[in-house]
């Protein structure tokens, strides 16, 4: 009998990573269930940041997507209905990295008109959604001996943390942030720091609409200031905008990408506007990279390059499907293109803006009566708020999280796992009085949802007062 032979390993040469914070408490949630269950106690969920599935019903997708695609197929002018349109040849077939060009084209058109910035579609790089870009620029510039500094924010989006520090090589220096977003002073001392230490900053990393987990939007001020001093060190800024239509203003500030797409690379994700099952997603730049030689070449180039040995062929016909959601059909049936994405964002709208008034409402209500005690963001975007306790007696570890569950029903999230580890350094107790709040999702709709999430905010407000002891007011 062969016994298989080992593969000898050196440890130096391998680390583990903790998973995600949200990873973590998703693992651990069944068993915090059970002893919830176990009291008595419903599930109180404000912890996941989902798209809530009365938004998320494939049902009218599906059917909107196969009306679409015998439009494209009547399109074809083949009066032969035993023939296979082209199209849907295309679909399911080998196809280009990049995808079929007409939805690359339409979604172009689209979004740029949605942002006044104009798209070339040859540089849009479809992706598995934003995540499947963070870890595609990451890949780009990890190369053998080239110590790497991300900048990034703290806190900053844990799927961001657990990718980029996969490799030894490199490393987080994160940039404290206010209200309106990271601080100008300390993002360019980061840069410098991290050049100083033998670094290679290639970009810097954020969520400045809807930011996960902070539960702000950046102020076009503070845009503009960091964009101003990325230009002159000479970083990239990594832009995710996975809640750029989940937005509750009626004025809404322009994305990096309109302000300048030579300085930012975009990643725009179908999971908030459309469906998240199908990991629609886009990367795109007009940035210039310079490479041996001193020759400068597209961004995307590269990535198209990066991309093609990871994913060679893209799903066609999810993008296909992706692609009819940017035409909408009239009484007549005819498909015609959208003029703007906010025409898919209204109906989800109406839920997520009830669920974070309702929210805010109840934080209000419950917690109003303390404003020296508690804090919590207004979200002007996203599905996310941030509520902080200002004592300094309130730790929120793990056994917080596992009493709020256990004794009270309730489900957030800690903090403290979104912030990177020199945040830490710098104060030890970074995140540890902080919970991340979620409104968007519940396991109900209609009514039933509008009166579980009052239900849920209530009872957190209650596991609060009774946790501080607090006695309601009212």
């Amino acid at each position: 009998m062969n016994v298989p032979s080992r593969v000898s390993l050196n440890a130096k040469d391998l680390q583990l990573q903790e998973v995600s914070v949200t990873r973590k408490m998703s693992a651990s949630l069944p068993k915090l269930r059970a002893a919830a269950e176990a009291n008595g106690l419903p599930i109180h969920h404000l912890g996941a940041g989902y798209p809530h599935p009365e938004v998320t019903d494939p049902r009218g997708f599906i059917a909107h997507q196969n009306a679409y695609f015998e439009h494209l197929a009547a399109a074809e002018g083949n009066n032969d209905p035993a023939a296979l349109p082209e199209f849907l040849r295309e679909a399911y077939a080998y196809t280009d990295t990049l995808g079929p060009r007409q939805t690359r084209e339409v979604f172009a058109d689209v979004y740029g008109s949605d942002w006044q910035v104009t798209i070339d579609p040859d540089r849009l790089i479809p992706t598995v959604g934003a995540t499947g870009g963070i870890s595609l620029v990451c890949a780009l510039f990890e190369r053998p001996g080239v110590p790497l500094a991300y900048i990034t924010d703290a806190p900053t989006y844990a799927g961001f943390l657990v990718r980029s520090v996969l490799t030894q090589s490199s490393q987080i220096f994160s940039v404290d942030m206010d209200s309106e977003g990271p601080i100008p002073e300390q993002f360019r001392a980061q840069i410098l720091a991290a050049r100083a230490a033998g670094f290679f900053v290639p970009f810097y990393y954020t969520v400045p609409d809807g930011h996960n987990p902070a539960g702000i939007s950046f102020s076009t001020q503070r845009r503009l200031d960091i964009l101003a001093i990325a230009r002159e060190l000479g970083v990239l800024i990594l832009e995710d905008a996975p809640y750029i239509y989940i937005d509750y203003n009626d004025e809404r500030p322009k994305p990096f990408l309109a302000l300048d797409p030579m300085q930012t690379v975009h990643l725009f994700t179908g999971s908030k506007i459309g469906l998240p099952g199908p990991r629609i997603g886009f990367i795109y730049s007009d940035a210039l990279l310079e490479i041996a030689d001193q020759q400068q070449v597209p961004i995307a180039d590269l990535l198209l390059t990066e991309s093609s040995s990871d994913i060679l062929f893209q799903n066609p016909a999810a993008l296909r499907g992706f692609e009819g959601l940017l035409h909408k059909q009239d009484d007549a049936g005819v498909f015609q293109q959208r003029e703007s994405l906010w025409e898919v964002a209204a109906k989800k709208l109406v839920v997520y803006r009830e669920n974070r008034e309702l929210l805010l409402d109840g934080l209000q209500e419950g917690l109003g009566d303390w404003p020296d005690e508690f804090h919590w963001t207004v979200p002007e975007a996203g599905f996310f708020s941030v509520f902080t306790f200002l004592r300094p007696d309130i730790t929120t570890d793990d056994a917080f999280i596992e009493k709020l569950v256990a004794q009270y029903g309730v489900v957030v999230i800690p903090m403290y796992g979104f912030y990177p580890e020199d945040a830490k350094d710098r104060d030890p107790r970074a995140g540890m009085n902080q919970l991340r709040i979620s409104f968007c999702f519940t396991e109900s709709a209609g009514a039933a949802r509008r009166e579980d999430m009052r239900t849920a905010v209530a009872a957190f407000c209650d596991a609060i007062r009774s946790i501080t002891g607090k006695q309601a007011k009212r």
